[in-house]
């Protein structure tokens, strides 16, 4: 498999195949949002559609980074999303760098949005799906979010190499600015469990695609056959 790593600000043409990474915290958010029942996510293109969505949808969710604000019903947490019951409930999501990562691609034929909580699943769709060529969207810093980098390297080998470990990988993430600035509480709307959240390695077993429908991004969790041919999910 042919593997690029582009920052959103290096993506010149849309790529047939997108893996758009955000580990900490936007897919990681969103991986807990669908373990908590939720049916669908909107990824919004700024905070003004996103509250937009929420106006004529009273009963979709709305989350955001940063601090709680007017309109918004919780922030981009994992630790604080996973108290909360999102049974059929469609959630609209609008963060820093994930979200505008994944609308940057969404022309592509394939998007899947990832991190190491569901690392295993998407890259067995990679496999699946026999992606021969394959851009990896590094959100984080403007591309340079080791994290991101760690996340993205990591899925890319395990796609080729079903032993590959993810234990340098994961300790990549857990030394990035990012890790430590949530860490530190730099970053506002964060519980004390997110990092340990975002490190989880296959937490959950579906991938997430991103599709167009009606004009709106939704990323939707996917059911990935295993080696076996069963459904992992």
């Amino acid at each position: 498999m042919d593997a690029r790593f582009l920052g959103i600000a290096g993506l010149v043409e849309t790529p047939s195949v997108a893996v758009v990474v955000d580990v900490m915290r936007a897919f990681t958010v969103a991986a807990w949002a669908f373990a908590q029942g939720a049916e669908k996510i909107v990824l919004a293109e700024s905070l003004d559609e996103a509250l937009a969505l929420k106006t004529r949808h009273p009963d979709w969710v709305a989350l955001k980074d940063g601090p709680r604000a007017p309109g918004f019903d919780t922030v981009n947490s994992p630790g604080l999303l996973r108290s909360i019951d999102l049974g059929g409930r469609t959630v609209v999501q609008k963060t820093t760098a994930g979200t505008v990562g994944a609308l940057a691609v969404k022309e592509a034929s394939l998007v899947l949005c990832a991190s190491f909580v569901v690392a295993e699943a998407t890259a067995r769709l990679l496999r699946t799906r026999e992606c021969d060529s394959v851009v990896f969207v590094v959100t984080g810093e403007d591309g340079h979010a080791d994290e991101d980098l760690a996340c993205a390297q990591y899925i890319a080998r395990r796609a080729t190499e079903a032993g590959a470990d993810a234990a340098d990988f994961l300790r990549r993430a857990g030394e990035s600015r990012a890790a430590a600035e949530l860490a530190e509480g730099v970053r506002q709307g964060v519980h004390p469990d997110d990092v340990a959240l975002c490190l989880e390695l296959d937490r959950f077993p579906f991938a997430m695609v991103a599709t167009l429908e009606d004009s709106l991004m939704v990323l939707r969790p996917c059911a990935v056959p295993s080696l076996t041919g069963e459904a992992s999910i």
